[in-house]
């Protein structure tokens, strides 16, 4: 058994098993940081069982690369791994992937282009809405922006200057800290960056959506970036008076209401707030953390494993 193939293999499991595990988990919610940070290691866990596999190939097919990759190598590293061995699918192989690996550069690229875009437009709609007086230059660090209107609202524009908007509306509605915490819970996205979180699980999803563990990705890291938000901004202010926050940002949507709608995921929230369930042990939080950080080593050490028994 070739070792491409076993990286292959090993990662068409973990992106079969991880998202069924995970959704199982009653942990995630408890634990959103953490959970997104298992997420993150196992899709480059995939991610890097697929470009080891491709390095493989492609030094099999080619003397060309197989120089280039083992071209300081100990004598005897190469013919551990058997590379002549593999047959004549190591080159559709690796060109397959290299195909892969192409069509994701393309799909991230297309989600930036797409999210600049609308960052622009959003700036755009912005500036008319709170236009600037003739001759009026803008304020260095002006990261906070208050827009008249009708309906309470607040939302951050992420980019390299990111801005914190908020309503009038907001701010005759929220009452004492209420602000403070739905300002904290914008900040928390914008030092988390998850704006960026957001744009590697769009670009994957939309360009391989039968692979489930992006999906998976995906659909989650929109649920727990919210919730960690929400912890970063109950941690200071308190939970009672984020979750009322909540509320009174969009009771008048519908949200709480029988009839589902797109923000339906807000009633939850706002019971975990007022209703938390009790953190994992530090141990446990640390045991998780080390085994998330060990699944990229995984793929590693099979692919190095012919190479150091060459050496031993």
């Amino acid at each position: 058994m070739t070792v491409p193939f076993v990286l292959l293999v090993v990662g068409a499991l973990a992106a079969a098993m991880t998202p069924r595990l995970l959704s199982r988990a009653a942990w995630p919610e408890r634990e959103p940081v953490l959970a997104l940070w298992v997420w993150q290691c196992v899709v480059a866990a995939v991610l890097l069982c697929c470009v080891l596999a491709m390095a493989l190939s492609a030094a099999a097919a080619s003397a060309a690369v197989r120089w280039h990759l083992f071209g300081f190598a100990p004598h005897g590293v190469v013919d551990a791994y058997g590379l002549p061995g593999y047959g004549r699918w190591a080159g559709s192989l690796a060109v397959l992937l290299a195909c892969g690996g192409v069509w994701t550069a393309a799909m991230l690229t297309r989600e930036v282009r797409g999210a600049r875009a609308r960052r622009r437009q959003r700036r755009a709609e912005l500036l008319v809405r709170s236009p600037r007086l003739p001759g009026e230059e803008p304020p260095a660090g002006d990261r906070l922006v208050v827009l008249e209107g009708d309906r309470p609202d607040a939302w951050w524009l992420s980019g390299a200057q990111p801005q914190l908007v908020v309503t009038t509306a907001a701010l005759r509605r929220l009452k004492g800290r209420q602000l403070d915490a739905v300002l904290a819970h914008e900040q928390g996205h914008v030092r988390a960056r998850h704006d960026v979180l957001l744009h590697c699980a769009g670009a994957l999803a939309s360009g391989f959506p039968q692979v489930p563990v992006f999906a998976g990705f995906r659909d989650q890291v929109h649920r727990l970036i919210e919730l960690a938000a929400d912890d970063t901004a109950s941690r200071r202010f308190g939970r009672l008076t984020t979750a009322l926050a909540l509320v009174e940002l969009n009771e008048d949507r519908g949200v709480f209401g029988p009839c589902p709608t797109p923000l339906a995921e807000l009633p939850r929230r706002v019971h975990r707030l007022l209703d938390p369930a009790p953190r994992l042990a530090p141990v446990r939080r640390a045991g998780l953390t080390a085994t998330a950080l060990l699944v990229p080593a995984v793929p590693v050490l099979i692919a190095f494993v012919p190479g150091l028994s060459a050496l031993g």
